[in-house]
């Protein structure tokens, strides 16, 4: 099993699955998953089906499934079902690119978030990662200084991160203003409109559209030729039978921002507690939408993962 050189600790090793090293040597298709959505997105006992889930979406549409975390001091790409029984069953530290360097250093177990996962992911040589929603610019930032490094780690890092957008909670508009000034492209899949992770549309127009697989798979061609490095946004829409009730969503949110300002939540905090604050008071609602949005971006990013592979980025 082969042990790559991993950017982020000297002292550190990326390994990788044989199945995602033969694939990434062959350059066969690859995805790669977040575990942080397993560890702390989703509860228990839904988050470890929805381990095997997701990876059977990607297997399904003809590309090799990538779950990435950091076990034993040891980021992985590519795990097995005995290590993904570990991530989903609790005490594991939320590990973003900062905390990549202490985690492997100090011998820690942690999953990875959508800026950890995408470091990782293109330091194993995938460039498709498939997750829920994207981190962003959050509310009174402008006092806080609350900006999610998902979106520096894209500025940097050239992995193609399909997603449902961002979650209501966030600042939208601030956020896309902050991926243009990164030279972040925004793709919209089949849709206008920004998606808003439970909401098909956050009320904000993407720049550019894509209706197809091959489609989003030249323009992130295109892109990894001319983006200076910078990675791209491919955001879909969560299906339409799936979406959250309008007025369910807008009552949970505003519950959610008073609950966030009344506990004094703040930084990575934040977003588990949203999604615990919708699950109980959705009745299970919103972790249903959670779960098929999450599922169809898989799907979708091992479909445009199959078309790269097809005519390889030079």
């Amino acid at each position: 099993m082969p042990h790559v050189s991993h950017p982020v600790s000297q002292s550190g090793r990326l390994w990788l699955s044989p199945e995602v090293a033969d694939a990434v040597a062959a350059g066969r298709p690859v995805v790669a998953l977040e575990s942080t959505l397993l560890a702390h997105g989703l509860p228990a006992p839904q988050n470890r089906a929805a381990a095997d889930e997701l990876e059977s979406a990607v297997r399904a549409h003809g590309a090799v499934p990538a779950t990435v975390a950091v076990l034993d001091g040891m980021p992985r790409v590519g795990l097995s079902a005995s290590e993904l029984d570990r991530v989903c069953g609790g005490d594991l530290a939320k590990l973003s690119v900062r905390d990549l360097g202490p985690a492997v250093g100090l011998g820690r177990d942690g999953a990875t978030t959508v800026a950890a996962t995408a470091t990782l992911a293109q330091a194993a040589g995938v460039s498709v990662f498939a997750t829920g929603g994207l981190g962003g610019v959050h509310r009174g930032a402008a006092e806080t200084w609350d900006v999610s490094a998902d979106l520096a780690a894209l500025a940097g890092t050239a992995v193609l991160v399909v997603c449902s957008g961002v979650k209501s909670i966030l600042d939208v508009p601030a956020t896309l203003e902050m991926l243009e000034t990164e030279s972040v492209p925004v793709l919209g899949y089949r849709t206008d409109a920004f998606p808003g992770f439970y909401r098909r549309d956050s009320g904000h127009p993407v720049p550019w559209r894509v209706d197809s697989p091959a489609e989003a798979a030249a323009v992130w061609r295109a892109h990894r030729v001319l983006g200076r490095g910078a990675g791209a946004v491919l955001a879909q829409p969560v299906p339409v039978a799936d979406e959250l009730d309008a007025g369910l969503h807008d009552r949970l949110l505003a519950e959610g921002l008073a609950m966030l300002a009344e506990r004094g939540v703040t930084g990575k905090d934040v977003t588990p507690a949203l999604l615990e604050h919708f699950h109980a008071g959705s009745g299970g609602a919103s972790l249903r939408t959670n779960l098929a949005l999450v599922h169809a971006n898989a799907e979708l990013a091992a479909q445009v993962a199959v078309e790269l592979a097809a005519v390889p980025v030079p």
